[in-house]
């Protein structure tokens, strides 16, 4: 990873990709909480040739907005 670049990605669409860690910190968890949610499928990632997850802004944001309703 170069120096100063930012850990977020943008996507042809304009949507951001978050890392693990700053879906964590949206959501109030440990970020090895937000890794089980994307192997159970309870939120959709994006992996990286790396492997490491990636989760879009858009669907982070929208479940954030569901928090708390039945």
């Amino acid at each position: 990873m170069q120096a100063g670049r930012p850990t977020t990605q943008a996507l042809d669409d304009g949507d951001r990709l978050l890392t693990s860690g700053e879906v964590a910190v949206l959501f109030r968890v440990d970020p090895k909480t937000v890794t089980r949610w994307a192997a159970a499928g309870r939120v959709g990632s994006i992996r990286t040739p790396g492997g490491h997850r990636r989760f879009r802004e858009s669907e982070v944001r929208a479940l954030l907005k569901g928090v708390g309703r039945k």
